[in-house]
């Protein structure tokens, strides 16, 4: 089902939106040497629960998953990249944490992920992964807007991610999202321009681009949820979730 939204529910969509940013930047300025994974996802239920929203990750049972999820927030380290478990686990200066985040609030979900590097350890290839994603992130948001196709987005986001010489992987991308966290269009990290679903106004998607330092091949955990690079090497993670409008596209999960 691909949901077109009125405008009334796009507005509580940019308060879903900015209530995620500000979760997650939260989170940013707390973690560091020495947090517990689990210690993140029960910061982030206790900022859920006070804001009066709902967590989209805790009853989630899915078909590629052992659900339900069971926690607050998704945080992968290091060689994971999707669907992090959070278990008893301290994280080190210079691990590679990203924090996946999706709530309801007022009816309407948002989705959003950071990447970033644990302490001050100086990880020059980890800054450089993060890096691709944000900006293969960026030029798929400008590629959005009335009128577009998805394929527009998997193309922007696939050629920044290409031109840096990472390998993509398509069986997980980006997603429509609106009364429900997954939705119809799958929005892929590479494509075709021209092709696919033509966007509207009322829409709204979450583009995540992803990458493995040197695969595009995954495994899965002995916890049914983690996915890691096959290889051992490191991932990075960035996410916004965006409404298309009539002059383009907005960011929703901007801190508020």
């Amino acid at each position: 089902m691909i949901e077109i939204l009125t405008p009334t529910e796009v507005d509580r969509a940019r308060r879903t939106g900015a209530l995620v940013g500000t979760i997650l930047q939260t989170l940013r300025e707390r973690v560091g040497v020495g947090t517990n994974l689990l210690e993140i996802d029960a910061w982030t239920k206790t900022m859920i629960n006070d804001a009066g929203a709902t967590s989209c990750y805790v009853d989630y049972a899915p078909s590629f998953g052992r659900g339900p999820f069971g926690h607050y927030v998704c945080t992968a380290v290091n060689d994971a990249v999707l669907h992090g478990l959070p278990h008893d686990r301290t994280l080190a200066d210079g691990d590679l944490l990203t924090l996946d985040l999706a709530v309801l609030l007022d009816g309407v979900a948002a989705d959003a992920a950071i990447s970033f590097v644990v302490g001050h350890a100086d990880q020059p290839e980890s800054e450089a992964m993060i890096d691709t994603t944000r900006r293969a992130l960026a030029a798929g948001i400008a590629a959005a807007g009335p009128g577009a196709r998805i394929g527009d987005i998997s193309h922007a986001i696939g050629t920044v991610l290409s031109a840096d010489g990472y390998k993509i992987n398509t069986e997980f991308g980006g997603h429509g999202i609106g009364t429900t966290m997954h939705q119809d269009p799958h929005v892929a990290n590479t494509g075709r321009p021209g092709r696919g679903y033509q966007l509207r106004p009322g829409i709204l998607l979450a583009l995540e681009p992803w990458i493995m330092a040197d695969t595009a091949t995954l495994i899965t955990d002995p916890d049914g949820w983690t996915l890691r690079s096959a290889t051992g090497c490191r991932t990075a993670h960035t996410e916004h979730t965006i409404a298309i409008t009539d002059d383009g596209a907005d960011i929703l999960t901007l801190p508020g």
